[in-house]
């Protein structure tokens, strides 16, 4: 399996449309795609994959899709499953609304390939830098330990 990047992906009118008319306060996996642009994209994937073969899903929509699961608390199959059927999933990975989406143990081997070098770390530093920058997450800074009341509270 290859990596053929799709760069600059817009999600779709109609898949817009219609997320925004059933979601109109918006969703978890919408907000990632309206405030972030979406996490990742394929080309911060490219050394991950060979160039030739037949090509491969996409790995940001994989990535994307592994983080709401973990926010959702969802298994391999109720991710999958929630891309194929959830118009808000779909928003977040510009997808059709006719995309079949894709099996569920492609989830678990997108999470191989994850665990291989530092991998994971490099995604996980490229995510942080990219909410730094649309300023969803501030340096860390020194927390006051002075505290006016006292811990652990009394017992009486």
């Amino acid at each position: 399996m290859s990596l053929r990047p799709r760069s600059g992906e817009q999600v779709p009118l109609l898949t817009a449309q219609i997320a925004r008319a059933s979601n109109p306060g918006g969703t978890a996996a919408m907000w990632v795609r309206d405030r972030l642009d979406g996490l990742w994209c394929d080309e911060d994937f490219a050394d991950w994959y060979p160039r030739d073969g037949p090509p491969g899903l996409s790995p940001a929509q994989l990535a994307t899709v592994c983080v709401l699961q973990f926010v959702l608390g969802l298994s391999d199959r109720q991710a999958a499953e929630a891309v194929r059927c959830r118009i808000d999933f779909k928003y977040a990975m510009a997808m059709e609304l006719d995309d079949p989406g894709f099996h569920h143990s492609v989830l678990a081997d997108f999470r191989d390939r994850l665990t291989e070098g530092d991998r994971a770390d490099c995604l996980l530093d490229l995510a942080l830098a990219r909410l730094k920058e649309a300023g969803l997450v501030r340096e860390r800074t020194t927390q006051r330990t002075d505290s006016p009341t006292s811990w652990p509270p009394s017992v009486t």
